[in-house]
């Protein structure tokens, strides 16, 4: 009697450990089926980025379809592999797109004198961001620059006895006549003739010129030639064409 008694326990304990270990391999294959399911979903969703800015890999969508076809067959550990790797090719593309944009402007930007403190910040920042090869990181730096630099132009009333050379004179502009082109071109189409403003004009004033555009003002400024009141000289045009 009493050794049927501790077998009914010794069954009774083998059926628990049975249904416990059945129990955790369920659990281990929803949990693997959860991680491949939304291992695909992130990887779609790369692969959309990267299709939004024209940079998605030839084969990113053919390893995606074979992510889905491992996961369809119950093989979720292969389909989380290829679709975190279709993933992984995504956000490399996405972040070689946010490279080259990022190029672009900050050629530009590094050429830009004047700058704040704050803006001094900013590209510094953003040349860092991308020379560790961080695309998007470098990308929202620079347009973040290029905001504040656009938000950093101000207005000019024209007044009686002003001209374009007392203008870029002014401490409050640019503090070299020289520059006055600067004001005639980015003011180009309120004024006919750089030798004749009007009182009551309103210009805008660009407070953060590249270098490479101060260069070219000061030139023109320096090799403008003959000029009258009233007539548009050529020199003027070529230098407006530019």
């Amino acid at each position: 009697m009493k050794m049927n008694f501790l077998r009914l326990i010794a069954i009774g304990l083998l059926s628990l450990v049975l249904a416990a270990g059945c129990a955790t391999t369920g659990d281990t294959d929803m949990g693997a089926k959860a991680e491949a399911e939304q291992a695909i979903a992130d990887a779609k969703a790369a692969l959309e980025q990267a299709k939004e800015v024209g940079f998605a890999w030839r084969d990113t969508g053919k390893i995606i379809d074979e992510a889905q076809a491992a996961y369809d067959a119950g093989d979720y550990a292969t389909a989380t592999a290829l679709a975190r790797k279709a993933e992984e090719q995504s956000l490399t593309a996405v972040d070689q797109y946010y490279l080259q944009q990022a190029k672009f402007k900050l050629d530009e930007l590094n050429e830009m004198s004047g700058l704040t403190a704050e803006q001094r910040d900013l590209l510094a920042r953003a040349n860092e961001a991308y020379g560790n090869q961080q695309g998007r990181e470098a990308y929202d730096l620079a347009s973040r620059l290029e905001a504040s630099l656009a938000a950093s132009s101000m207005s000019y009333t024209v007044m009686t006895g002003d001209n374009l050379w007392n203008i870029a004179g002014s401490s409050s502009v640019y503090g070299n006549p020289y520059q006055w082109p600067l004001i005639y071109k980015a003011n180009a189409d309120k004024i006919n003739d750089a030798d004749l403003i009007y009182p009551g004009q309103v210009f805008t004033i660009e407070r953060n010129p590249s270098a490479a555009d101060v260069d070219a003002a000061v030139m023109h400024a320096k090799t403008r030639g003959a000029w009258s009141v009233g007539a548009v000289e050529e020199s003027d045009k070529a230098y407006l064409a530019r």
